[in-house]
């Protein structure tokens, strides 16, 4: 029989319980009462400790234990966060997934993971009816909130405190595997991400490390993940309306009413949410007093937005871009005042984008850029000639304490994602980039996405930097038609509204003819909304605009 095992760093958790129990653990809006702003409840750390604890029980009680694969398809809510927390404290595996990658896509992927218990809101449990057998494995099943034609476990019934004494559990091995979460599939297919105890140990240890070891005091949630670590730091959790599938559909005005209202000293969020919000604030500033620091994340945050912000916010906020993915968060950090001391103008010049320094504990290198496996340390030394084809750009290989070492599904991802160095594992990133010599990461794009001319590659980040100053231009894409080693470089725009696309056109290639890099393009083609992944509305889709920018120049060449 597996023995009771649990998350060792729980214990952070529970010792916030009980020295201070009446803490709010999880701030959240009050779905009964409806108003131009949002009313809100609480539960606190007894309550949160109680009821995670109640959820162990019955779902030990079910045979959930030790390595159970269990989906999770809540929203963020309290019963999310107790839930979670119920599966960690018995070492049960939840499996996360971003919904916004679309249905069919989603269930694909939750079919590989071969789940043998599923939590879930009523419309996730009628997708695994609709789908069942992808979910045949499934044998516990619990609704939150009314079930409607399924069998099953309503949370509901189970209550919030446990009935008996909580067994004997002892800390699982930082090897075994705690979380399987998916990549988002926005820039290639979805993989199932293993994160260790020991990943998720460290993660924690690094965003407190990332604070200057400052307690977060209460943090706006807009990352589940988030939450998790910051509940285990003792802080005042806050989540504002919002809809995980499309955050950037969240009311601005709602965010600044949550930071005000409940002093909110620090928050994570990404593009999605934070342009609205600068927005807003410039509309109707207010002071926010209490805001310390934010952090962004999920994709790249445009640099005019960190400026707008420096500027609608108090001189001391401090703004930190970040940069991590799922297989490693966080990876590195730059803040503010840094970025804008002359780096922000080398991205323009084409340098690619400064993501800053490796978080504490992570080790940061390049490797040459191959779309073969490497499947050792010594097949990096052997190719580490061919980084003078590339300017020195080359793929962002990572290694950590917080770095996942394999991908549950699909396999091949292991032999294409991961390079032996003894007993050290080294995650490639996919991403292009530089390190300058005061050791700061320079990002240029995604290796996928480079564009391979006959007079060499050209990576899509340094190139559109450079035009995205030109005045009317909202963003640039660069993407390639034709076959690679030839290609043709093609430079997609979309306009600012009221832009005259003849006048935009025209000093785009002035722009360009000022550059080596990007002399060469002669293609600019206006096209009216880049298609865009659904959750962040800032991971431009450069494999569809490369098959309509194939049709335009075709029908152009035509006539």
């Amino acid at each position: 029989m597996t023995s009771a095992t649990y998350w060792a760093a729980i214990d952070r958790f529970r010792a916030f319980a009980r020295t201070e129990p009446d803490r709010e653990a999880v701030i959240y809006p009050d779905a009964t009462k409806s108003a131009d702003l949002p009313t809100y409840r609480h539960v606190s750390y007894r309550e949160l400790d109680d009821w995670s604890e109640a959820i162990a029980e019955r779902l030990t009680a079910a045979g959930v234990g030790a390595g159970t694969r269990t989906i999770v398809l809540v929203l963020p809510s309290p019963e999310l966060y107790a839930i979670l927390f119920g599966l960690l404290k018995i070492g049960a595996v939840p499996v996360v997934i971003d919904p916004g990658m679309g249905l069919r896509k989603m269930v694909h992927c939750l079919r590989a993971v071969e789940a043998e218990a599923f939590i879930g809101i009523p419309p996730a449990h009628a997708v695994r009816v609709l789908f069942r057998r992808s979910f045949r494995k499934v044998r516990t099943t619990v609704t939150v909130g009314r079930r409607w034609f399924w069998r099953g476990e309503r949370l509901a019934a189970w209550g919030t405190r446990p009935t008996g004494v909580a067994p004997e559990r002892v800390p699982a091995a930082a090897d075994d595997v705690l979380v399987i979460g998916f990549t988002t599939g926005s820039t290639g297919p979805a993989k199932a991400v293993e994160l260790t105890h020991g990943n998720l140990a460290s993660m924690v240890e690094q965003v407190h490390m990332a604070r200057g070891e400052v307690a977060p005091e209460t943090s706006l949630i807009t990352l589940p993940l988030v939450g998790i670590l910051d509940l285990l730091l003792g802080s005042r959790c806050v989540l504002p309306p919002l809809i995980p599938s499309k955050v950037g559909s969240t009311d601005p005005a709602h965010v600044a009413h949550a930071i005000e209202k409940f002093g909110v000293r620090t928050m994570f969020a990404s593009p999605a949410l934070l342009i609205p919000l600068l927005r807003h604030l410039e509309q109707h500033p207010i002071e926010l007093k209490t805001l310390g620091s934010i952090y962004s994340g999920g994709a790249p945050v445009p640099d005019w937005c960190i400026a707008g912000l420096r500027e609608v916010l108090a001189e001391d906020v401090r703004i930190y871009a970040g940069y991590g993915s799922t297989e490693a968060l966080p990876m590195s950090l730059i803040e503010s005042r840094e970025l804008f001391d002359g780096l922000v103008d080398r991205t323009h010049r084409g340098e690619g984008t400064c993501i800053g320094r490796p978080a504490d504990k992570i080790e940061a290198r390049i490797v040459a850029i191959t779309d073969d496996p490497i499947p050792t340390w010594t097949r990096v030394a052997e190719l580490a000639g061919e980084l003078e084809n590339s300017r020195g750009i080359g793929e962002l290989v990572v290694s950590g304490p917080n770095v996942s070492t394999h991908y549950y599904w699909p396999e091949e991802a292991n032999r294409q994602g991961k390079i032996v160095d003894g007993d050290r594992i080294w995650h490639r990133t996919g991403d292009l980039a530089w390190i300058d010599a005061e050791g700061r990461i320079w990002f240029c794009g995604r290796k996928s996405q480079r564009v391979v001319t006959a007079n060499g590659p050209m990576f899509t980040v340094q190139v559109e930097q450079i035009f995205n100053t030109v005045a009317g231009v909202a963003r640039t894409a660069l993407v390639g038609v034709g076959a690679r080693g030839a290609q043709r470089p093609v430079l997609c725009v979309e306009l600012k509204p009221d832009a005259d696309a003849a006048t935009v056109e025209a000093a785009l290639r002035a722009r360009g003819a000022e550059f080596d890099l990007t002399r060469r393009i002669a293609d600019f083609l206006v096209h009216p909304s880049f298609p865009v992944d659904i959750r962040h509305n800032a991971k431009i889709g450069r494999e569809q605009l490369s098959q309509w920018a194939a049709k335009q120049i075709g029908t152009d060449a035509q006539r």
